[in-house]
């Protein structure tokens, strides 16, 4: 990859390709209980090189304004959120949740000064857990589609936020990469005999394979492309294989190969050039885990992995709090929690990762097939085409399914109906 193929992929701020490609899609602001409460704090949030604030009004309605009030551009972080509107601590001015200015306390005028002027606010909707925004043109809102954790009103959702300090990029290439888990993550993810597939427990997601070379085949999609990671299972490896479905929905979410209680996706979301936020959503119709257990899981509870930003109290600064002697008793990285062991990976690329130098192998698969679809995306836009994913008709995120599990050799991936499949199947722990 080239210098400047490199940063087509990777920058987003401005007028950069890949910034217009993400405005035309519905992004996460923040999740929806940091802003649950009527009158309630308002949150930050910084979504390519754009900086705002969320908040919940009296009535419940949810507004994101640009952060800078357009008086004198004092920060609306601080500001009262009371009586129907968002109020500038400096002179007063206050804005309701699309952006019209209700008072101008400091003006003797303030009433005529009102009519028809506002602030500079975004098309918000919640769904999923999420409040999401829209950045691109006002004038050209697309319809929300719903997210694939939330295909029902009572499925249980839950969330683990964590600030990442590097590109958006090196992160979403970390999420489709299947092959590290069987290193990086050997702790979290052993390998056990005797099950079917993955296995949750409160501390590992237990696979039944040994297999650290998984062979790797993709298919493109029109939202993306999904592809499996196929492994050795540990029983009855000539006939069976398991697979490992992960699938791409451009520009920035992955759904995760699930585990026996719950599905698994993530969205890798733009701040800036060189900062992303991290979301994993563990989910299921009718089983799932529990908010506060997700987040011992990955050590990502607020207040003690993570500061008010959602910022890692293990970081760069103190190496990951990394436990060497921890490492000479088994532990393979000696960094708790699976996304600080992937973030430690990612983070130590620097903040855009150099790719003119990589040493990719067949392992990189996935890696090589997202730069080569993202960057032609990121042209094509330049070019004055359409963005990936936005053009009608769009596959619903809510019809996608990733999957896990061993399946007969003379099964083919690529046309196999996994639900049905799964539905006639028992797996050796639940026999």
């Amino acid at each position: 990859m080239s210098p400047e193929d490199n940063e087509l992929m990777c920058l987003v701020e401005g007028d950069a390709p890949m910034g217009r490609i993400m405005r035309a899609h519905w992004l996460p602001v923040c999740m929806s209980e940091e802003v649950a409460e009527r009158d309630g704090p308002p949150v930050r949030a910084r979504l390519l090189g754009e900086d705002m604030v969320a908040f919940r009004d009296s009535e419940g309605r949810v507004g994101v304004l640009a952060e800078a009030c357009p008086h004198r551009g004092a920060s609306l972080f601080f500001g009262r959120n009371e009586e129907g509107g968002l109020r500038c601590l400096y002179h007063g001015w206050k804005f309701d949740t699309e952006g019209n200015v209700l008072d101008m306390a400091c003006e003797p005028n303030a009433e005529r000064m009102c009519v028809g002027m506002r602030h500079r606010h975004y098309p918000v909707h919640e769904a999923g857990g999420f409040v999401w925004a829209w950045l691109g043109d006002p004038a050209e809102v697309a319809p929300f589609l719903t997210p694939a954790w939330a295909p029902t009103e009572d499925t249980r959702i839950s969330i683990v936020k964590m600030h990442v300090a590097c590109n958006w990029a090196q992160v979403l290439e970390g999420s489709i990469d299947s092959a590290h888990s069987s290193s990086l993550h050997s702790t979290n993810i052993p390998a056990a005999d005797g099950i079917g597939g993955s296995t949750a427990t409160g501390d590992t997601w237990a696979r039944p394979t040994v297999d650290k070379a998984p062979r790797m085949e993709y298919e493109l999609t029109d939202y993306g492309f999904r592809y499996v990671a196929l492994r050795r299972p540990i029983v009855r490896e000539e006939s069976e294989v398991y697979v490992r479905m992960t699938i791409f929905v451009a520009p920035f979410t992955v759904l995760i190969p699930p585990n026996n209680q719950y599905h698994l996706s993530q969205m890798l979301v733009p701040m800036d050039d060189g900062n992303c936020m991290f979301y994993w959503v563990a989910w299921h119709e009718t089983k799932g885990i529990e908010q506060d257990e997700w987040r011992r899981f990955c050590a990502a509870l607020p207040g003690i992995d993570l500061d008010p930003d959602f910022r890692k109290l293990r970081n760069a600064g103190n190496n990951y709090m990394q436990d060497r002697e921890a490492m000479k008793h088994g532990d393979f990285t000696g960094i708790k929690g699976i996304p600080t062991q992937d973030m430690a990976m990612w983070e130590s690329m620097g903040r855009i990762a150099d790719r003119t130098a990589d040493k990719l192998g067949a392992s990189d698969l996935a890696i090589i097939q997202f730069r080569k679809q993202m960057l032609a995306a990121a042209r094509k836009v330049r070019d004055g085409g359409p963005p990936i994913g936005a053009t009608e008709p769009r596959t619903p995120p809510v019809t996608l399914r990733s999957y896990e599990g061993v399946i007969p050799k003379s099964m083919d991936w690529k046309t196999l109906d996994f639900a049905a499949f799964e539905a006639h199947r028992i797996r050796p722990e639940a026999a």
